[in-house]
């Protein structure tokens, strides 16, 4: 197998042409290596445009959904980050390259452990891996400069929010299968417990859920 020329394939074809054309991102896409980050049983498919399992009823998110998340967060070197769910690390990796400070909470400790042989392997010293369950808000390293949930949530926790900086930016997926909604929050002023937010749609696309996500009330007769 051909790594190089399969990484160049996915890059062309697969993220370009899903409308990211942000040039750090596309150069960082090609130094990480995304095949070190994939369990051994399935490093052959490590540049398919699909998700990846990685155990425990847990995926790898597609390429082109890492890198479209890494572009609609514009990441800077001086943002503190927090990541809700660690998978592989190599989303991780990814932010903590771009990023000042990553903290990664990850709910299955196997997969904790996982990320964190990768992200050792790679000299990826900037992140902080937790264990626990995230899935409505992690404050404890807070306020963040950028936050990114990698599994669905059908109602957005306000504790996210609420964890935001100024200029503070939030990327989720919201809603229920089959059709969700990708969001890029932006905390346009945070005083005290009050922010002003700025929500844009994304795209659609669909997901799994993050573990123990917050549920819309729903009516039964």
């Amino acid at each position: 197998m051909d790594l190089e020329q399969n990484r160049f394939n996915m890059i062309e074809q697969q993220i370009r042409t899903w409308e990211v054309l942000d040039q750090e991102v596309l150069k960082l896409l090609f130094e990480l290596r995304r095949e070190e980050f994939v369990p051994a049983a399935y490093r052959s498919l490590a540049f398919v445009d699909m998700e990846i399992p990685l155990g425990y009823g847990e995926v790898m998110l597609a390429p082109k959904m890492e890198a479209r998340i890494l572009q609609e967060l514009q990441v800077k070197k001086t943002d503190r980050i927090l990541e809700v769910g660690s998978g592989s690390g190599y989303l991780t990796a990814l932010l903590a390259t771009k990023g000042e400070f990553v903290c990664s909470v990850e709910i299955v400790p196997e997969l904790k452990a996982m990320a964190e042989k990768n992200l050792q392997a790679h000299g990826i010293a900037n992140v902080i891996l937790e264990n626990g369950d995230a899935a409505r808000g992690w404050p404890r390293h807070g306020p963040y400069d950028v936050i990114v949930l990698t599994g669905s949530t059908p109602v957005l926790p306000e504790a996210f929010q609420k964890s935001l900086k100024t200029g503070g930016r939030l990327f989720a997926v919201t809603g229920d299968a089959p059709v969700m909604q990708a969001v890029l929050v932006t905390c346009v002023v945070q005083k005290e417990k009050a922010g002003v937010y700025n929500t844009v749609g994304l795209f659609e696309t669909c997901i799994s859920p993050l573990r123990n996500a917050m549920q819309p009330e729903r009516f039964t007769f």
